[in-house]
């Protein structure tokens, strides 16, 4: 069944009110201070069968200046305006911001009523006719139909019936798929329910039953009860002015302005980028970092608007601009808005969101200006793309991905595939579903190439760089489980050699200089006659014609080699020694079953300064085990 809401706009005392209560039969003022003032001041709600059996929604806006930010709420969901404009008055300073509202919301279908026509003869009735195909000149409303009512009367109820019949019957519906998503414009308890929620189901369907959370907060409750015009329903979809009771929360966890959207499905930004209107209307410019008011969806938060790619921005010109919010909002691309001023407060403009979870900008950055012009009027697959490519090595996830993208399940599966096929965007994670931009994947490859090369170069007798080495050089953003996959993907590819500590180019050789070769020598010379007492290194490179940091190098190169064996942070011993050493070990331990520390320092011939670390090195090489005081063989 189609899902249509109506809503009112039109300055104060123009009879908005009046023509609800006359064709619904709702009063839609319900507030004491409303029936005293003979104003409304909040939103109002009713609906309405139409003839075709057709069931609308009615959402009825103030008209006072002092409560356009109430009307901004109520427009949220809109999908035909009736512009309300008395006879007597004609085109007031509020009907024209809510139609500059209407524009700016993206509202595409709406008509006329001129209402307190029973107050005016015909020829005034004409000249005010005369005013409006003015007013409404290059507009959505340019070819709008005109109804003439009295609400007191009757005359022209029908005939707005009708008309408002036949606009539904050609408006497009909303599409129950997308994320669920349901802006609260109110809150209010009833007995033996509990806190009820109403709001306009702007996309996707929910469920009785179901778990949801409140946004930008994190309360989760469950769905106990929905109610549609009025009516029992166990499913509410796009489209629908929905009650939601909730199960077990109180009134003041909820406000106007928070969205009921499923767990893990919205994400919180204090940014958005946006294109972003300013009227023609206005006085001034505005200039980088003004303080403004956002409304978007059913909410009024401070932002300063930051201008890109310019100083200031002059009435009548659209930038992309990035709103920087004091207050967290959970946004979806495509998702409008409007920008009012703070004070004094009017309408500045407004737009739509291009992005409602970006990374902060710099200023008068090409690349990244251009980016978000292509965002503006990109189709799908390049919606993906640039997504992908401004998140970086953060990776962007596939339960981000409809929200930056607008996108339904379907849609997003299609162009993933057709992206993975071309090889443009490159899954990084099976099972979270994460991916990365070709261009992240070749920079980083440029990257770790340029590092390695630089390293080789510094420090040609070492085999590689220390693996954690070259992950700092990397934003703190990127994972391991990330840069782990793309090294695999470089070893896979052939340019890279991994061991377990240490990267290195799969072009890159050690090759020793005739005096590292010397030092190379002699260093081995040395612990093969030092047996199983050599110098410590630092007495030995004492006594090498070279610098100790550079000797250490020659060393590292032997150990890695296997000609010399570290067995203690300074202390290190030629392989053949400490072979024949674990020969004779061996062979003692099958004959005696155990071995004591003096016993073994009587084997070695060596001092106890050599011998505990020896001990040790075969107990941590898995050779020996310790037990009390002594040593039994460990099963191999």
């Amino acid at each position: 069944m189609k899902q249509i809401i109506l809503g009112t706009a039109g300055h104060i005392d123009h009879g908005k009110t009046s023509l609800i209560k006359a064709i619904s039969g709702y009063d839609t003022d319900r507030l004491k201070e409303e029936k005293q003032r003979g104003i409304t001041i909040e939103l109002g709600f009713a609906s309405l069968a139409l003839p075709s059996g057709t069931h609308i929604g009615i959402v009825d806006v103030p008209g006072h200046e002092k409560f356009v930010k109430n009307m901004v709420a109520g427009a949220t969901g809109i999908d035909v305006v009736a512009m309300i404009i008395a006879a007597d008055e004609g085109v007031m300073p509020q009907t024209r911001e809510h139609l500059e509202i209407c524009t700016l919301l993206g509202i595409q279908y709406g008509f006329i009523v001129l209402t307190k026509i029973d107050m005016v003869d015909e020829e005034w009735a004409e000249l005010v006719r005369e005013d409006l195909e003015e007013f409404v000149d290059g507009t959505f409303l340019e070819d709008a139909p005109v109804i003439a009512v009295s609400s007191v009367t009757g005359e022209g109820i029908p005939e707005f019936i009708q008309t408002l019949d036949n606009f539904c019957a050609n408006i497009t519906v909303k599409k129950p798929g997308g994320l669920f998503r349901l802006p609260v414009d109110r809150v209010f308890t009833m007995k033996g329910f509990g806190t009820v929620i109403t709001g306009t189901l702007i996309s996707g369907t929910i469920t009785v039953g179901e778990t949801v959370r409140i946004y930008p907060e994190n309360t989760k409750s469950k769905i106990r009860g929905l109610q549609v015009h009025d009516q029992q329903v166990n499913t509410a979809e796009a489209g629908m002015r929905t009650a939601i009771n909730f199960q077990g929360i109180e009134k003041a966890t909820v406000n106007r302005g928070d969205v009921i959207a499923r767990p893990d499905t919205l994400r919180n930004s204090y940014m958005l980028d946006v294109e972003f209107l300013l009227l023609e209307s206005n006085s001034r410019a505005l200039k980088n970092r003004d303080r403004v008011r956002l409304h978007t969806g059913t909410s009024e938060l401070p932002c300063n608007v930051i201008l890109l790619d310019r100083e200031t921005l002059a009435p009548g010109e659209t930038a992309i601009v990035q709103l920087r919010l004091e207050n967290p909002v959970a946004c979806v691309k495509d998702d409008r808005f409007v920008i009012r001023s703070y004070s004094p407060v009017r309408t500045l403009g407004g737009g739509r969101i291009l992005n409602p979870i970006p990374n902060k900008h710099k200023r008068f950055k090409d690349e990244i200006n251009a980016d978000l012009r292509t965002l503006a009027n990109a189709d799908e697959e390049t919606v993906i793309l640039l997504n992908a490519k401004e998140a970086g090595y953060a990776e962007i996830s596939y339960a981000e991905l409809p929200i930056v993208t607008n996108m339904t399940g379907k849609q997003l599966d299609k162009n993933l595939q057709l992206l993975l096929s071309k090889q443009i965007l490159i899954q990084t994670d099976k099972e979270n579903k994460r991916y990365i931009h070709k261009n992240t994947y070749e920079t980083f490859v440029s990257t770790v190439v340029d590092l390695l090369t630089q390293y080789h170069s510094a420090h040609p007798l070492k085999s590689g760089m220390p693996k954690g080495e070259l992950k700092s050089k990397f934003p703190p953003l990127m994972s391991d489980k990330l840069f782990n996959h793309l090294l695999s993907a470089l070893v896979k590819s052939g340019q890279i050699i991994l061991t377990e500590n240490s990267i290195q180019l799969a072009s890159h050789k050690v090759t020793l200089k005739a005096d590292q070769s010397d030092i190379k020598e002699e260093i081995t010379r040395t612990y093969l006659n030092g047996g199983l007492q050599p110098p410590y290194f630092k007495e030995l490179s004492a006594t090498l014609n070279m610098e100790p940091k550079e000797a250490k190098n020659v060393l590292m190169l032997l150990v890695k080699e296997g000609a010399i064996v570290r067995v203690k942070e300074d202390l290190f011993f030629h392989a053949d020694v400490i072979k024949g050493l674990q020969s004779r070990l061996e062979t003692f331990l099958k004959s005696n079953g155990e071995i004591t520390t003096p016993q073994f320092k009587e084997m070695t011939g060596a001092s106890r300064k050599y011998t505990i670390p020896l001990l040790e090195y075969f107990d941590d090489a898995n050779f020996t085990i310790r037990v009390g005081d002594i040593r039994l063989l460990r099963k191999q």
